[in-house]
């Protein structure tokens, strides 16, 4: 399966596409920490320039639903529960577009083979 769209990203957007559509939405400074369920070494300032350019090519947005009784992160997200009474988030939270799922769609395969996911 090819890339729906000839988009160049790099080895950090891609990964924050496949985090994305595997744990769902989450914040730069999570992501910064655990990405895909493993330890990285990336700083915060380094995935929000990722997720401020990803924005910009279409494929993840700004998350405006409610985080009420859903994982808030995907460290522990079987604990990570956002309370029913806390209704403000803390941080900005991403999701992937339409286009983005597509396109995490189409990477995966090759991230699993890999070794990646």
């Amino acid at each position: 399966m090819e890339v729906p769209v000839k988009l160049s990203l790099n080895g950090l957007e891609r990964l924050i596409l496949l985090h994305l559509y595997v744990y769902g939405p989450d914040t730069p400074k999570l992501m910064a920490r655990r990405l895909l369920g493993s330890r990285t070494r990336h700083s915060v300032d380094e995935v929000e320039a990722a997720c401020e350019a990803l924005e910009e090519k279409g494929l993840i947005q700004r998350y405006r639903g409610s985080l009420k009784g859903s994982p808030t992160s995907s460290i522990k997200p079987w604990i990570k529960i956002r309370a029913k009474w806390d209704s403000k988030a803390r941080g900005v939270y991403y999701d992937l577009t339409k286009k983005g799922k597509e396109t995490a769609k189409a990477i995966r395969p090759a991230a699993a083979g890999a070794g990646g996911l």
